[in-house]
């Protein structure tokens, strides 16, 4: 075991976890932040992704210590409200049906939007690639982005 101080969410956390524990293991076990899902285990389906540093990043394959002084954002630090443009957008196009995948998919559509604020349906396309819906809302998650992208 070792002691990690992590940023997450503008909060400071320290953590005496196994150095190769991933982060998504930390995050749901030692600081209770639930909103971050696994999905596949393998980095593939991005239900666990959270921001590192503004980059969308699996946190099922991320080693707790490879972060360093990386500062993580979650689902639950995106917007203090749940107004952040692609929540609200999400609400709007009612993207969620089981609603598994949800935080992962937006996690992955506001870094895109950090990146790219008026991404073209290629870039939609390209970005979301690798987060799976297993409902198949992927119509009403890019018509989703299009709205947030005229909110950013």
């Amino acid at each position: 075991m070792a002691q990690f101080t992590l940023n997450i969410n503008n909060s400071t956390h320290q953590v005496d976890v196994a150095p190769d524990t991933p982060l998504l293991w930390v995050l749901r076990d030692h600081i209770d932040l639930v909103g971050t899902k696994f999905g596949c285990g393998i980095g593939q389906c991005g239900a666990c992704t959270v921001h590192l540093n503004g980059v969308a990043t699996r946190s099922c394959l991320l080693p707790i210590s490879s972060i360093g002084d990386k500062t993580i954002t979650t689902i639950e630090g995106l917007s203090e409200n749940g107004d952040h443009p692609v929540q609200k957008a999400w609400i709007e196009h009612d993207v969620a049906q089981c609603g598994y995948c949800q935080s992962g998919q937006i996690m992955n559509a506001a870094s895109l939007l950090d990146r790219t604020p008026n991404p073209t349906d290629e870039d939609i396309a390209q970005a979301m690639n690798g987060n799976i819906c297993r409902c198949g809302t992927y119509t009403r998650i890019k018509a989703a982005i299009q709205t947030a992208s005229k909110q950013v």
